[in-house]
This record gives structure tokens, sequence and C-alpha cells, in this order.
């Protein structure tokens, strides 16, 4: 449109240029009859006219924005706990400070490994040469050392092993804790759902009861105490309902953060029934306590790590050997022809080093750090099993006193207990049941589930309060 329109302006109204007698020749000829001309002119016009009008229809085409709409996911509780596994910030943590401690027990590990260097120097020599190691001056060597015999080393590395276990430990037992907090928080998650949907089945029982009540107060069958009450509990019941529903969105908030979902993603919980745990006697439970108690082989595990220590620092009092070699290439201008009666340029050394301890302060001092040490981490070791084991035998014993608390129960209380079932069943499920049975009853002994209600007397008549007057 914009083309057509364009080129017929410029056909129409554009000046001509300045051109040739051949060219003015050419135009001539080529020169458009009337007739054509006002035919272009009336094709140029309506387009220009239609212009216009295909603009707006353009501008109410625009694309609209798009609105996302939350997915919805079944999730089961296998499924949730497979996700929180691969999602869990604190498996990943446990997992950083796991590898962190092997590679710590790694670094004094090394000194035992091969270890080859490299290295090139050049210095001006003036006297004997020498290097403030002890070594000849040379353009380039190569060395080799490897670690074979030392104890106090040895027994470092050992204290760091150990360590580096007790964080795998604690890496199994942060796994544990993913795995009960999502199954509590998917299970729980089931157990508010349906309590909000009987709650609700309840909202609507205890609207119609309230309905009921007012029309039966209304034809003075019922006092205003009654719809009171009835309001009071229907009022209990969406208090409840309010309360399980910030309760239900926690969860959900919960959840998605330990599965890796996203916000907008709607789940839907299966409730699934888990088995069981057989009942055992007190001391299994103690005895399973001590060996699966994480705090408490994490102390041991430390215990195990200062005594490695312990020993090694004692064994600082044995010699030390080591592997050495050495390869060098030396130079000339070094003054060696001076002081040595041949000059080779080429040297190699192998061999063994071994250092005897006479008598060293350090290594006393470090038998010292590492004996107080052990006995800090036996005492902590000692602490942990006492507190395991009173915290069993208290659980436990409460557990007992409860289940016989349930078997001693008078039988009133019982009857009282199943009393109360009885009317709440009648309230919430069968609330037709409670009208129809104060309707057939007369005032002041309506029943509800075959409890009575208090007697109110009945009114007297104004006939009635006349005739027993006396006359004055």
């Amino acid at each position: 449109m914009w083309s057509a329109a364009v080129w017929c302006t410029l056909s129409f109204e554009g000046r001509p240029l300045l051109r040739s007698k051949p060219q003015k020749e050419a135009c001539m000829k080529n020169k458009p009859s009337p007739g054509a001309k006002s035919i272009l002119l009336c094709f140029g016009l309506h387009f220009a006219l239609l212009l216009p009008l295909t603009i707006p229809v353009q501008a109410q085409q625009a694309p609209q924005p798009q609105t996302t709409t939350p997915t919805a996911i079944s999730l089961t509780l296998k499924r949730a706990i497979e996700l929180a596994l691969q999602n869990s910030t604190d498996i990943q943590v446990a997992k950083l400070q796991a590898s962190l401690a092997n590679r710590s027990a790694m670094i004094t590990k090394a000194p035992f490994l091969p270890n080859l260097y490299a290295g090139s120097g050049a210095g001006y020599t003036f006297g004997i040469p020498e290097t403030p190691g002890g070594r000849a001056p040379a353009l380039f060597n190569v060395v080799y050392t490897e670690e074979v015999l030392n104890e106090p080393l040895r027994g470092q590395g050992k204290e760091l092993q150990e360590q580096a276990k007790s964080q795998k430990i604690l890496l199994e037992d942060a796994r544990n804790n993913v795995i009960v907090r999502t199954a509590s928080t998917y299970l729980e998650l089931a157990m508010v759902r349906h309590s909000l949907e009987l709650l609700r089945k309840e909202q609507d029982s205890a609207e119609r009861i309230l309905a009921v009540t007012q029309q039966r107060e209304k034809e003075n069958f019922e006092l205003p105490v009654a719809v009171t009450k009835d309001q009071l509990t229907k009022a209990r019941v969406v208090q409840r309902i309010l309360q399980l529903e910030g309760r239900q969105d926690e969860l959900e908030v919960v959840l998605r953060g330990q599965t890796g979902l996203p916000e907008s993603t709607v789940i839907e919980v299966t409730p699934e029934d888990l088995p069981g745990i057989a009942e055992q006697e007190g001391a299994n439970l103690v005895a399973l306590a001590m060996q699966g108690n994480v705090a408490l082989r994490v102390a041991q595990s430390d215990v195990r790590a200062k005594e490695f220590r312990l020993i090694g620092e004692k064994h600082g009092y044995y010699p030390t050997l080591q592997l050495v070699s050495v390869y060098s290439l030396l130079g000339k201008f070094n003054n060696y022809d001076q002081f040595f009666k041949t000059f080779e340029r080429n040297n190699f050394n192998a061999g063994i080093q071994v250092q005897v301890p006479i008598f060293s302060a350090q290594t006393k001092a470090n038998i010292a750090l590492a004996q107080v040490n052990l006995d800090v981490a036996k005492a902590a070791l000692a602490n942990k099993k006492t507190e395991v084991s009173s915290a069993v035998r208290v659980k436990t014993r409460r557990l007992r006193e409860r289940d016989a608390a349930k078997e001693v129960a008078p039988p009133g209380v019982a009857a009282r207990s199943a009393g109360f079932e009885r009317v709440s069943i009648a309230i919430c499920g069968r609330p037709h049941q409670r009208a129809r049975s104060r309707e057939g009853s007369p005032r002041g002994e309506q029943s509800v589930a075959g409890i009575p209600r208090r007697k109110f007397p009945a009114p007297a008549s104004p006939t009635r309060f006349a005739a027993n007057r006396r006359p004055a």
C-alpha cells in the first residue's frame, strides 16, 4: 500500500530532472496517454483512502500478554523423598564438608607418596660454590623424595582420615534428616487437607443446625441461648478452618523448598499408611540407640582420631627414614675447578636419609598435648553415652505409662467419651435426627443422641395465675 501511494505521488507531483536530448525523446515516446493517467490516479487515491483503515485493525490485533496457569502435580511420598534427596541444600553442604575432610587427609598422606621436583637457577660465585639450602649451585636440578618412616606424620594422617569418616557419618545423618523432614511434612499436609475436608462438611452441618435452631427459636421451641451456642460452634469451626488453611500454606511452601518444585506448582498428595515399628524392650532400645545415635558415633570417631594422634606422637622418638635422589647440571663459571680436582657437569646422587632424635623438646610437648586432647574426647564420649541412655529410658517409661493409662481408664470415662462421640456424630453428620428428636419430644425434655437436656419448667398462663391469686 505504501509503495503504490508513494509511487503515484512521485509520478505525478515530482518535478522532472534535467535530461539530455535523446533522453527527452525517449520519454516523449514512453509518455502515458491521458486515459492511463486517470486510471493510475484513481488507483492511487483508492490506496490512500484505504491505508488509514488498516492501521487500527492491525493495532487491535496486538498480541495479548500470556498468563501462566499453575500446573498441578500428583506427588507420592516416595517421589517427594527422591526429589528432596536430589535438591536438598543440606545434603549438598554435607557433601562439600566430607570432600573437604578427604582433601585435608590427602595433604598429610602426600609425603609418603613419590614427589618429584625440577628447578633451574644461575648466580655469581666468589669463593666456595654453595647455596642457602646447602647444595651446590646448578643450572638445572631434579629432586625426588619419599617418606618411608615418619610416625608423627603418619599419626596426623590417620587422625585426619578418621575425621573424614566422621564427616561421612554426618552426611548420612543429613540424608536421614532430609528424609524425615520431607516425610513428616508430606504426611502432615495430607492430614491437614483431610481435616479441612471434614471441617468443611462440619461447617455445612453447623449452618444447617443453626438454621433449624433459629427457626425453632422463632416458633418458641428453643431458647436464645441454644442459638448462641450453635453460632459459637459454627464460629469455632470457621476459626479452625482458617488455622488449618494457614498451616496448609506453610507446609506447601516447605515441601516445595525441599523438593525443588517451582512456586506456581500445585501439589496433590496421596495419603499412605506407613507400617509401624515392632515393639522393643527397654534394654534393646538402649542398645539400638548406642549403635545408631549419630552424635555418639561422631564422638567415638573423635576418640579414635585422638588415639591415632597420640600413638604417632609417642613414636616420634623413633628414627625417620626418607628416600632421596638428586640430579644436578653444574656450570663451570661457579669456580668448581678452583676448589675441586675434577669438574663433572652432570651429577646424580641417590640414597636414604635417616634422622635419629636424641633429645627433642618438641616431641615431648606434642605428646602431652595429644594426651590432653584424648582425655577431653573420652570425657565427651562418656557424657554423650549417659545423655543418650537416660533420654531413651525416659521416653520408654513415658510410653509405658501412657499405655498403662489407657488400660486402667475407669468405665465412666469410657462411657462419657463414647457419649461425646455420639454427640459429635449427631451434630456433624446427621443434623436432621437432632431436629426430629426435638420436635417429637415434649418441651423441657429434648434429648440429643440419648443424653437428656436440662428440664425447663413450662411458663404459667395468665388465666391460671389469675385463678390462683387470692382476693385481697
